[in-house]
């Protein structure tokens, strides 16, 4: 049946407009907003209202775009100062983590194959490593989400630690995938292959990124446009110039543009805040439809006679598997990580719309089982969401891994350009603050901080030295860096 662009447009606006309020129905909840975008397009779909939507090659090429540019400002976002004391053990569990992940899962898997090889499943050796390699990453898009959503403060540079891993360990997951679909279609390859290859898919990722990014910025800080807002059209154009450019050279496109945006973000760049919130907008819009896309791709009920193994696979993934391996991982910074510190990170082994974009690539390539992973991988990424995605913020403060400091977003709006020299910073007044009188004039600031605004409220106040403050009123001060 032909339908007119008028028509799929509006279909594709009432979804996204539904799934937004639907999210919104869940988050009173505890319930990740991404999960129920999932959910969303899973009711709109084949066993929902019937909108019929099969096209796995489509939904793997809008899941490419959506996670560049998620990757790419989860990089931006993504501070030098805060991961510098956690990049080795972050970088371990984004490669090793990844790695011994997909082998404890995988031998699980096989071992349930052969134990019910004439039910369910019956998958070899490497369709097993595969279905495990596909969800064998945290997902950056949900990671970032919660963390920064619930706007919890976390003990033990927790925070920066778990968003290094999560936004960087996808290049991992993506190229055993790609491996181990190589391995069943071409039924052997070498040690020596799979090595060569994965050594240059992260030696080209990383150092592509790295140069395409400093060339970005140059270029953006040069180019002199009359209009503004085409800023950041152009840091958009440079994300898949990063990832195309890095993959045509045999390189791990995700691991680049990650890179870049971590370039980029920690550089001076002209219109940073516009861009940066350009980029903001973008990355929700896409996860909205990347995990919609995927929601209609899958037929709830072909997920009925692999729920059982997928509730096995789901448990050892997060009871035995997840654990074990960051507990290895960490091993050698065991004095950097408390025991509680590392049952958390265990716990925030989130999947979400990554593994489920991965698990397409086995449909695409037509290997054995192809179906069967997809669906478990859907499954697995439904009760990650559901259970860990839920109780993230109980399972801090139950650890005790909270911090009781409030934490002050974006308050006030004002932006300086970095050039000038000096730096901007909001701090909530508390009751230690005014212990020695309630104005302004009262406050110990350092020599060359000034408050340049009061937010009190829905208030802004313009400060001067007899303003009475109150405690729970945000500052924002002004000095020197």
């Amino acid at each position: 049946m032909n339908v007119s662009v008028e028509m799929g447009l509006l279909v594709a606006a009432v979804l996204i407009f539904c799934s937004i309020l639907i999210s919104k129905t869940g988050y009173r909840f505890g319930v990740p907003t991404l999960l129920m975008f999932l959910v969303a397009g899973m009711c709109f779909g084949t066993d929902g209202l019937g909108i019929q939507f099969d096209d796995a090659s489509g939904a793997q090429s809008i899941g490419m775009v959506a996670l560049s540019i998620i990757l790419f400002t989860g990089g931006m976002d993504t501070k030098i100062e805060e991961i510098r004391p956690v990049w080795k053990p972050g970088a371990v569990l984004a490669t090793l983590g990844v790695l011994l992940t997909t082998v404890f899962t995988g031998l699980f898997v096989y071992g349930i194959s052969l134990w019910k090889h004439e039910a369910v499943i019956g998958f070899s050796l490497i369709g097993s490593l595969l279905l495990a390699a596909t969800m064998s990453s945290t997902d950056s898009a949900s990671v970032f989400n919660i963390l920064r959503s619930q706007r919890i403060r976390l003990k033990e540079n927790l925070r920066p630690l778990l968003e290094l891993e999560s936004g960087s360990n996808d290049p991992m997951a993506y190229l055993l995938t790609i491996i181990l679909i190589q391995c069943m279609q071409a039924g052997q390859v070498t040690a020596w292959g799979v090595a060569s290859s994965f050594l240059l898919q992260f030696v080209v990722g990383v150092a592509g990124g790295y140069v395409l990014g400093r060339a970005a910025v140059w270029v953006v800080n040069h180019v002199g446009l009359r209009n503004a807002e085409l800023y950041s059209i152009m840091v958009l154009t440079f994300v898949f110039i990063i990832y195309c450019s890095v993959y045509l050279c045999q390189g791990n496109g995700y691991l680049a543009v990650y890179v870049a945006g971590m370039v980029m973000g920690n550089s001076r760049l002209f219109k940073k805040r516009e861009v940066t919130r350009f980029l903001d907008g973008m990355t929700w819009l896409l996860q909205v439809v990347m995990f919609l896309i995927l929601g209609l791709l899958v037929n709830p009920h072909e997920m009925l006679p692999v729920a059982v193994v997928s509730v096995l696979v789901g448990v050892f993934m997060i009871v035995v598997g997840r654990p074990l391996s960051v507990w290895l991982c960490l091993l050698p910074f065991r004095r950097k990580f408390s025991p509680r510190a590392q049952v958390f990170i265990s716990w925030v082994g989130l999947r979400g719309a990554a593994p489920i974009l991965f698990a397409t690539y086995p449909v695409v390539a037509e290997v054995e089982g192809a179906r069967q992973i997809f669906n478990i991988v859907f499954f697995v990424t439904l009760l990650s969401l559901l259970f860990q995605g839920m109780s993230l913020p109980w399972a801090a403060r139950r650890l005790g891994l909270t911090d009781n400091a409030p934490e002050t977003g974006d308050n006030f709006g004002v932006e300086i350009p970095e050039d000038v020299g000096t730096a901007l910073r909001e701090v909530p007044c508390t009751a230690e603050m005014l212990a020695r009188g309630r104005y302004i004039r009262d406050l110990a600031l350092p020599p060359g901080v000034l408050v340049m605004m009061v937010k009190r409220g829905d208030r802004y106040i313009v400060p001067g030295g007899s303003v009475e403050l109150q405690e729970g009123d945000v500052l924002l001060l002004i000095s020197e860096k």
